[in-house]
């Protein structure tokens, strides 16, 4: 069978987008797994940051961040597909909320430890829910993913070997990360880039850092991450991170994703 195996987040090459992976790669500095080109490949250190999940070995797919000769911020599946991005300008005028990402490095400076996921949210409003659907198909089909338990369109790839993409995921192990989500959002009126990032900060030490407005917690999620968007140049894009606290009592069935593929179930 197909497998997905790299998900791309392709942004131009331009000043801007070299400045904005640059301070990514700072942010994620102490990552174990983000790795800033092909190991042994002839790729600028600059262009590309890809993150390989740990654990289990040969799980997939990997999550890229690149420059490239495209007009604007784009997703790429490897199984010949992408996310569509297009719809959703923000009104003229209008400045994207949140913080420089040169100011989120600078306060996060040594605190990011891991990758939970990526992810892409689509509005309600503008993707009709056949074109949806066809695309929750064709990523399930090519890799593992799972319903959200709760029930909301909040589908999750976790990373997984060839054996599970076949089978099923049995290995409930921290590491299996980064995965991706991808959200049918009926709130936004724009696409939105979502990265969450476990830090080794408590709820305390972040609201601190994050402050109201720059930080806000989403209902019904309050105790697990601050959200912090940022600004950036690409308009009808927004880009936000979900700032995950510190664990200090053991792996959640959350982090070893047993929640997802337990509760949640395969979508096949």
């Amino acid at each position: 069978m197909d497998r997905l195996r790299e998900i791309t987040f392709r942004l131009p090459r331009t000043p801007d987008s070299r400045a904005f992976l640059g301070e990514l790669r700072t942010l994620l500095a102490d990552v174990a797994y983000a790795e800033p080109a092909d190991a042994g490949g002839p790729r600028e250190t600059g262009d590309r940051l890809t993150l390989t999940p740990p654990r289990p070995t040969g799980a997939r797919p990997v999550t890229t961040f690149a420059l490239a000769d495209v007009a604007g911020p784009e997703v790429i599946l490897d199984i010949g597909r992408s996310v569509d991005l297009r719809a959703g300008a923000a009104p003229d005028g209008q400045a994207p909320a949140g913080i420089e990402m040169a100011e989120l490095t600078r306060r996060l400076a040594g605190h990011a430890r891991r990758v939970d996921h990526t992810g892409v949210n689509l509005p309600t409003s503008t993707l009709p829910p056949e074109r949806w659907r066809d695309l929750v198909h064709a990523i399930a089909s090519t890799s593992t993913m799972y319903h959200y338990p709760t029930g909301e369109e909040w589908p999750f790839v976790l990373p997984s070997t060839a054996d599970e993409l076949s089978g099923d995921i049995r290995d409930f192990v921290v590491g299996r990360e980064p995965r991706f989500e991808l959200v049918y959002d009926q709130w936004r009126t724009q696409p939105e880039w979502q990265f969450a990032i476990w830090t080794d900060l408590t709820r305390a030490e972040l609201e601190l850092l994050f402050p109201e407005p720059e930080g806000i917690t989403f209902p019904g999620l309050e105790e697990i991450f601050r959200v912090v968007p940022v600004r950036h140049p690409w308009p009808g894009l927004g880009i936000r991170f979900d700032l995950c606290y510190r664990i200090d009592d053991g792996p959640s069935d959350w982090e070893t994703g047993e929640w997802l593929v337990t509760s949640g179930g395969r979508i096949r």
